[in-house]
């Protein structure tokens, strides 16, 4: 019996998909819930498992096209579709082999021991040539070096590929809010010895607690949710002619992934204790390289936070994220000399950007925020007071 495969409903306004690869072709055996095909959205990348455990027996769409959600785009039979009593064809008795039948051992033929020859008598030596004395040849015009040759076509070759759904997606989005938003980015630096102090002390136990690592992004999303608190302009966005503010923190965590950037969101995240951020962040992380991040968790978020110092970005613009107001940009934490106290001292320091929607967010409140996120991370100890 024929089993359509059939694009699934992916999420709200997703009406078309792009078929990725082929996991599975024409012949293949695969089993129920095993991945088939690849699709791609606009925001995420999917794997379309199979329905019923058997054989794909017919590929309709092509890598590169394009089809809706709710169309055929193969077809598959069941594996227990030829069986009456229902048995699956795996448990039918497989047939045997004939033996195989060595052939017969040849003996290696006996070698005669060799003759002895009589001795030979030495060749008469021979004196070497005489040898003439070199020529005088005539000095020669100089020899010009060769002009270099036209490179190989093969060197200047170009490669056009298209863009994927959800690289059009982010490049649409990025224009989208130079477009309609009034940007700017104000910068800060932080003294990250507490927090390089904190993570050096509990490292291991907060592993073994946990199961993930202690990173720096879960400190700054405490820090930034105690700052969206003072500053709700930064936590709200602009619909038509009204500003929505929120009075929840939905914190989205800009991760490279293996089709492009995605921002992943975490629900919340004022209720998360550092151990349940750790755990999603990392989970986001390795379900973001294997593409299979789901769309409802890349969707919503009311702020921002992308970490360049992993890449080893020393300091940058982030661009706001729509309808959002604002990103928090992260960046290396290198070892530089700061006067402390009327002394040069080296800590480890971190720059930080804040871009922000100047329509809805004003300079002053810009800088506030900022400032309250350098003030918890310098002194994480106040997030026990927050």
């Amino acid at each position: 019996m024929a089993v359509a495969l059939k694009v699934p409903n992916v999420g709200e306004s997703i009406t078309e998909v792009e078929i990725g690869e082929w996991l599975k072709k024409n012949g293949d055996m695969v089993a129920e819930n095993d991945p088939v095909v690849v699709i791609e959205t606009e925001k995420a990348t999917l794997e379309i498992p199979a329905p019923v455990s058997g054989k794909v027996t017919e590929v309709l769409k092509k890598t590169g096209e394009k089809a809706a959600v709710g169309e055929v785009i193969g077809y598959m039979e069941s594996a227990t579709a030829a069986m009456p009593d229902g048995k699956a064809a795996a448990n039918a008795p497989k047939p045997t082999e004939p033996e195989k039948k060595e052939p017969p051992k040849q003996e290696p033929p006996k070698q005669e021991p060799p003759k002895q020859d009589p001795p030979q008598q030495e060749p008469p030596k021979q004196e070497p040539p005489q040898q003439e004395p070199p020529r005088q040849e005539p000095p020669s015009e100089p020899v010009t070096a060769p002009a270099a040759s036209a490179p190989a076509a093969a060197d200047r070759a170009e490669r056009i590929v298209p863009m994927s759904p959800i690289r059009r997606r982010i490049a649409e989005r990025l224009v989208e809010a130079q477009q309609n938003a009034a940007l700017l980015t104000t910068f800060n630096d932080i003294d990250m010895s507490a927090i390089v102090a904190l993570r050096t002390a509990h490292k291991e136990a907060f592993q073994q607690k946990h199961g993930a690592k202690l990173g720096i992004v879960s400190f700054f999303v405490k820090a930034a949710i105690a700052a969206l608190k003072e500053i709700p302009q930064l936590n709200a966005e602009i619909r038509a002619e009204n500003i929505v503010y929120r009075d929840y923190y939905d914190i989205g965590i800009a991760i490279g992934g293996g089709k492009g950037l995605v921002v992943p969101v975490l629900r919340n995240a004022d209720r998360l204790g550092f151990g349940d951020m750790e755990r999603a962040i990392a989970d986001f992380a390795k379900r973001a390289m294997d593409n299979q991040l789901r769309v409802d968790e890349l969707q919503g978020g009311t702020f921002t936070i992308t970490n360049g110092g992993i890449y080893g970005s020393l300091m940058s613009t982030p661009i706001v994220n729509p309808p959002q107001s604002g990103v928090l940009g992260l960046h290396a934490i290198t070892d530089r000399p700061v006067a402390r106290n009327g002394q040069v001292v080296i800590r480890p320091m971190m720059y930080v950007a804040l871009t922000y929607d100047h329509r809805i967010v004003d300079g002053r409140e810009a800088v506030t925020f900022l400032k309250r996120v350098k003030d918890v991370i310098e002194d994480p100890g106040a997030l026990l007071l927050l």
